[in-house]
């Protein structure tokens, strides 16, 4: 027993140090959070408010757009989102939708999609996406303009069932070898008009922070045949 105290103090010396240090870690992590939270939370700020007003300008709204949202539960918009409302003077001039394609050809495609009160797209980004480079990634306005084609459109422009692929009979370009990113783009777009259409009046009549109304609603339709290429 005499021959083992000796190595027991060690092992309890090597534990405590241990602890001392897992003490101090946490604490300088804990420091570190606390000071820099705050930056953390304005450049998150400060990146939202880019990409909204990538698809309305700040000229056209004067409300805090960041306070000023409430969400709506629909499958067409890809499950429970986020709507950012715009106003100017009071006036309803702009709703902004988070709306989320789950059938991009690599997984979710994740949208922002702006629109005035008479259906009328005021601008379309892609927030999210991991879509093949050089292919699907054309979605992206970092690598192609293409994303810029839906401003100024409606669902009278074009008429509802050219809200497609050329390939399909739509309006709409498709890229070379990858005609799957590209239409699940325009039919989220296409299901976003629909949806504001038929809901807008929900979530501008809903608190600030408050969910719209939950209401029955029907499942995307089908856009298109199933494919196992990105063709």
């Amino acid at each position: 027993m005499t021959d083992r105290a000796p190595h027991l103090r060690q092992m309890m010396k090597s534990g405590g140090l241990l602890a001392a240090f897992g003490v101090v870690t946490a604490a300088l992590l804990a420091g570190v959070y606390a000071l820099t939270k705050d930056q953390i939370a304005a450049s998150q700020q400060a990146r939202l408010l880019r990409e909204l007003q990538a698809v309305l300008p700040a000229d056209r709204y004067d409300n805090d757009l960041a306070a000023d949202t409430t969400t709506v539960t629909d499958p067409r918009l890809g499950g429970t989102r986020t709507v950012y409302r715009a106003r100017l003077g009071g006036t309803p001039v702009a709703s902004l939708l988070t709306v989320v394609a789950h059938d991009g050809y690599s997984g979710d495609i994740h949208l922002l999609v702006g629109v005035t009160p008479d259906g009328t797209v005021t601008g379309v980004r892609v927030t999210q996406h991991r879509e093949t480079p050089g292919l699907g990634d054309k979605i992206d306005l970092r690598v192609s303009k293409w994303i810029l084609g839906f401003t100024g459109r409606a669902l009278g422009d074009p008429p509802p069932d050219e809200w497609t692929v050329r390939k399909d009979g739509g309006a709409f370009d498709q890229f070379t070898g990858a005609t799957i990113t590209p239409r699940a783009v325009v039919k989220a777009v296409a299901r976003t008009l629909e949806v504001t259409a038929e809901r807008q009046s929900e979530w501008w009549s809903a608190a600030a922070g408050d969910a719209a109304p939950t209401l029955p609603t029907r499942p995307p339709s089908a856009t298109h045949p199933a494919e196992t290429i990105d063709p």
